[in-house]
């Protein structure tokens, strides 16, 4: 699992048959420290998560698994959105 934040949505009239009634989003992935790493991705999100959340994401095969009732083309899916991080520093 990643942690990232939600900054923008994005809109595909014309889809895969499975992806009908996803939602989906732009996440920008982050470090502990709250820092961008990598380029934005494209994720699913089944749990309402919004612009401005943080969110959990998980990628690659794992992200199948959380719409099991289809066998959907994602490689990324929003799990959860997080209430707060708590990251001892040393």
């Amino acid at each position: 699992m990643r942690i990232g934040t939600i900054i923008g949505n994005v809109w595909a009239t014309r889809k895969e048959d499975g992806l009908t009634g996803l939602k989906f989003l732009f996440v920008q992935l982050e470090d502990t420290g709250g820092k961008p790493i990598d380029a934005p991705l494209i994720a699913a999100d089944r749990i309402g998560a919004g612009i401005g959340d943080t969110v959990m994401v998980t990628t690659g095969s794992a992200a199948r698994f959380a719409i099991p009732e289809r066998d959907v083309p994602v490689d990324a899916v929003i799990i959860g959105i997080v209430d707060s991080i708590d990251v001892e520093s040393r």
